[in-house]
Parts: C-alpha cells; structure tokens; sequence
C-alpha cells in the first residue's frame, strides 16, 4: 500500500497496516485529516525525511523504492580466527551491520555450566555402561565447557552473550534476492549458518537502526577470547610506527603510514593510465622520504621531475647529446676491489647493452662480440687480474675497432652496426669518457631530449651506473623507474631490471618502478615477476582495456575492479605485504606548490 503525501516519520508500522486504502475511507479516517491539516502549516524536517511509503512482506520491507531484508547469524564454527568478519566488512555492497553483547553474571554461568557438564558426564557414563560408544559431539562440547568452567573461577575470562545482524538494501527484488544469497554464501565459506528474519522484518530493520535496541534477540553465548575475534575493520587498518604518509585511508579516513624498509623488500610498482596521478604520488613520496636521509635516484624519461628536483636542491643531470655528463659503459673504476675480478661481470653487462644497441644477435655473433670486448680489454692491458683493472678504461670506438680488425665478415658486420654509435648520428653519447660523480641527495637523469631508439640504451646505461654504485656503497636509496616499459620492450633489459628488483633487498635498495603501458609490462614473463618481487603496490586509475590483465595479476574482487575504473586523481590501492586498503593521495599546501609549480590554493583535498 502506498501514500501519495508524506507521513510524520516514524511512523509505527503497526499503523500504517490499519491506514484507509479506499477514497472513502481516506476522507474519513481522522489520521488522513490530521497529516492533511498539518500539510498545510509549516513542514519539517521529519517531514521531508518521510519515506513515500512502507511495506512490510514476509521477507522483505519496501521503502519508498529501496527493497531491505534482513539476516541473523544462528551458528558458529567452534573455531574463528581473529578478523573473521572481514569478509562481511569488506563484502562488495553497503550493509548495515549491528552487534549487540550482553554482559552475564558469572555466578549464574557458573551454575548453568556445573549442570550442564553434570548432564553430559551422565549421558557419557550412561552410553559407556551400555557398551555403547559415547557420542563425540557430547566429548567435545563436555571439554570446552571444562574448559571455560575453568578459564571463568580464575577470572581470565567473562562471560558474555552476542547478536549479529545484517541489513541488505536493493533496488528490485531479484537484485536483493542475488545479494542476500552472495552473503549468506560467505557466511557460509567461513561456517557460520545466516538466516532471514522471516516475519520478523520489521523488528529486525528497527534492529539495525542507530538506536541500540534489539528487538529480534537472538544471542550466541561467548567467552572473552571469542567475543574479541569479532572486532571489525581490522583488515581496513595499514599503518605502522614508523615512515611516511602515503595518504588517506578511503575506508575509514585513517592514515597510511608505512616504512618500506620494514617489509621483506622495499620494491614497489605502480600501475596506473596516464594523467590518474601517479607520478604526483611518487614525487610525494620522494619528497618524505629524504626527510628520513634517504637517498634518491630518478630515471625520468618525460622531463616531469625537473622543477620538484631543482626546488629542493637536488641535482638534475640531463643526459643528452648537449649535456658535458657522459658514462663510459666500459668504465671499471666505480666497481674495482682489489679482491674481486670484475672484468667477467663488466663484459656480461657489456653484452645485454650491445643486444639493446645493434639488436638481436645470433650465437656465432655473441661469440665474437665477447672475444672483442676481451681484446679491447686487454689492447688497455686490463685483465682478469684485479690490479690491472684500475688502468684507464676502453671506450666504444676502440671496440668497434677491435671488430674491424678481426678477419669475419660477421665481425665487420657487426663493427658496421655499431657505427652510427661512433661516427653517426648517434655519436657523442655512449662514446666518450665518464666524468659522472653522484654527491647529492637527489638526482635524477632526464632523457626526454633523446629519441625513443636511444631512450631503452640510455636507461640501461644510468641504471648499470647506478647498480654499481649501490654495491659499492650501502645506505638507503630509492631508485625510481618511470616509464619503465622502455625497458620491458627488450629480454634482455627486462631481465637486467628484473635482476635488480630480486637482488635490491641485499644492498638496501628499494625500486620503484613506474608504468602506464599496463599491459605490455605484465605480458611479458619478467614483468610479472618483478611484481612478484615488490612487496608494495600501489594501483591507481586503470582503462578497461588494462582492467582484466590486473584484476588477475592482483586478484582484485569485482568491488575492487570497478573502483579502479571509476577512481579519481590520486585515488587507488595500495598493497602492502598481504594487506590493502584503498587510499588518497594527499598533499599539504606547501608540498603541493612544489609538485605542481603553482602557488597553494585553499583546496581541502590539500591537507
């Protein structure tokens, strides 16, 4: 039954069963007069609040247009762990969930216990005296309630009763139907048994009301240990004593603080398409991280740390044709120890640089590639020998020499490839001595004035500089790739940032890597594996063209899916370890005038 003018709400249910249904009737009946006469006055907010209408089924209440049901919870497991009801807090669709605990007195769970462990003692003895076996169930329940007959004379625990109840809202009845089945079918993967409050719907949607009244009062007896499980949100917390903000927590506006270093590595990657703010959330990050004597280094291949870097008095090194900073890939000076022989390391890295600048190279061209670089080498009378490895080092071109005067036509060939390096259009970067000495805090490479052939070797290039440098010296660092699917476009490169994301925990690195190519970086096998390898993850806006590859790589809940998709700037998920939570990204005033070269603005989103 419906009513065409709101009602004072609210309004007694009871009531509404006996209001008129025919004109005539409603004419008459002094309750219609009485809501007529007060229309015409002032109206107020509990007349605006008013639903249109109410009605009550047998196992579902309709109002206005929003279909509710609600559920109880009549058994449990013997067994819960802690957050079990994390499901329920985190299920896929607003729920409006109540708990009610009663305080007993001990002395009366105390009787209750010595008569029922008195009566399961008899039944036991009965069965045994019978030559009957006894029944389990009654062995097990007779432990527990020993159990906790003891637990409760020491006093270490209390004794307590417990109501469970769920509200579920939907716009049509088949949808409530589905929902209703989704939850009770989680409830059960956990064996607890839900039921719906058959003829009951009224009391029990007064039940989950904000008042505090139960009016279905259907308890479970709990002990102090099994009360606590209950606790909610647990899984909706990600903080620690110690690290930076990483942002706002959407669940339940509480901060995520976190210390990568603390994790089984500090490796993070970052997904998400352009313009969904993850470069922003990076620069943050940066920025608390130095606070903590940090040091940072920044692959930047678009130019877009430039202005953060120059404002906090970080050294900014653009690595182009013009630029006077040049790295000799030849160099073994930043890797020498007296004890090690680092000309085989040097050579193999050698190798995967060479595929990235003349391409795929076939096995007979590898072997004469390594009898040349061992020839250059040593024509430098560097060898095996770690003494002779602080001796001036090669450059390319005496390289590509050393291939033009071997007697193969594959090693002409290959000399021929190298060329536009040495003497073409390529030249004046990969050829020249290194004079590169990182001092400061935070630095980072620019390469957007290359072309994007030169932009895969430039990157490898910094990143087997900085390697070495991270071996060679521990402390903290943050080495921070963006635009990482450069890399992932070659095996080779791929497995060199691979190897650098497996071996960083041991030299207390921690690498960041940056991509919105989603898909090309997680089709290829090392990609996946350099996410296996971040404990950190943070995952921010996607397109639905990259949405199905990462759901399945993170396995993401369709709730989860569907947040990605419609997220804001600076929205996502943020992993960490087995946990996450959804989280803002959030800036004061002062740090979002230095990430966005713009004067503070009074934006609340900026605190």
């Amino acid at each position: 039954m419906k009513l065409k003018f709101p009602l004072k709400f609210p309004l007694p249910l009871r009531t509404l069963r006996k209001l008129p249904t025919s004109p005539q009737e409603m004419e008459a009946s002094p309750l219609i007069k009485s809501q007529l006469q007060f229309s015409k006055g002032t109206v107020s907010v509990q007349d605006l609040i008013a639903p249109e209408s109410i009605e009550v089924d047998f196992n579902y209440l309709k109002i206005g247009n929003t279909y509710l049901t609600v559920l109880f919870v009549a058994g449990y497991p013997r067994f819960v762990n802690p957050n079990w009801l994390s499901p329920l807090i985190n299920f896929n669709h607003s729920l409006d969930t109540n708990m009610f605990i009663y305080p007993v007195e001990g002395k009366t769970i105390m009787d209750d216990l010595r008569r029922k462990i008195t009566e399961m003692e008899a039944e036991i003895q009965s069965d045994v005296g019978r030559g009957r076996i006894a029944n389990i169930d009654t062995q097990v329940k007779l432990e527990d309630a020993r159990l906790l007959q003891e637990q409760l004379a020491k006093g270490a625990e209390r004794f307590f009763q417990f109501g469970l109840y769920i509200t579920v809202s939907a716009t049509s009845p088949e949808q409530l139907f589905t929902i209703t089945q989704q939850i009770q079918a989680t409830l059960g993967s956990l064996l607890i048994i839900s039921k719906r409050a058959t003829l009951q719907m009224e009391e029990g949607f007064k039940t989950t009301l904000p008042l505090g009244r139960d009016y279905l009062a259907i308890q479970r007896n709990m002990d102090t240990t099994s009360l606590a499980t209950t606790f909610p949100f647990t899984s909706s917390e990600l903080t620690s004593d110690t690290g930076i903000l990483y942002g706002i927590n959407e669940h339940n506006d509480s901060l995520v603080i976190f210390d990568r270093f603390s994790l089984e590595n500090a490796n993070l990657v970052v997904f998400a398409k352009s313009g969904a703010g993850k470069s922003y959330a990076v620069k943050l990050e940066s920025l608390r991280s130095l606070m903590f004597d940090t040091e940072i280094i920044i692959i930047d291949p678009e130019g877009e740390y430039q202005e953060i870097v120059k404002s906090v008095g970080g050294e900014y090194i653009d690595f182009s044709f013009n630029t006077d900073v040049k790295i000799n890939p030849f160099d073994l000076s930043a890797i020498y120890d007296p004890e090690e022989n680092e000309l085989g390391r040097k050579i193999l890295s050698l190798h995967t640089l060479l595929k990235i600048m003349i391409g795929s190279v076939n096995p007979t061209e590898e072997a004469i590639l390594d009898r040349a670089l061992v020839a250059t080498y040593r024509a430098k009378n560097i060898t095996p020998d770690p003494s002779t490895q602080k001796n001036p080092p090669p450059l390319m071109e005496d390289l590509y020499k050393a291939l033009l005067g071997m007697e193969e036509e594959t090693a002409k060939n290959l000399a021929y490839r190298l060329e536009k390096f040495i003497k073409g259009s390529f030249r004046g970067i990969f050829d020249q001595a290194s004079n590169l000495d990182l001092k400061n805090p935070l630095t980072a490479f620019g390469i957007r004035d290359l072309e994007d052939a030169l932009r895969p070797i430039a990157m490898y290039l910094i990143l087997d500089y900085i390697w070495t440098r991270v071996k060679q010296n521990l402390k903290r660092r943050l080495l921070i790739v963006d635009e990482a699917w450069y890399l992932m476009k070659y095996p080779d490169s791929a497995n060199f940032l691979f190897s650098i994301a497996k071996r960083a925990r041991k030299y207390l690195l921690g690498l960041t890597t940056i991509t919105q190519d989603v898909e090309d970086f997680l089709a290829t096998d090392q990609g996946k594996a350099i996410v296996t390898n971040s404990s950190l993850q943070l995952l921010m806006k996607q397109s639905s063209a990259a949405i199905e590859k990462v759901t399945k790589t993170f396995h993401l809940s369709q709730g989860e899916s569907r947040f990605l998709l419609s997220a804001d700037i600076g929205e996502g998920l943020f992993f960490a370890g087995q946990n996450h939570v959804a989280i803002r990204v959030v800036a004061s005033p002062d740090e979002h005038q230095i990430l966005t070269f713009k004067q503070p603005t009074p934006n609340p989103s900026n605190v």
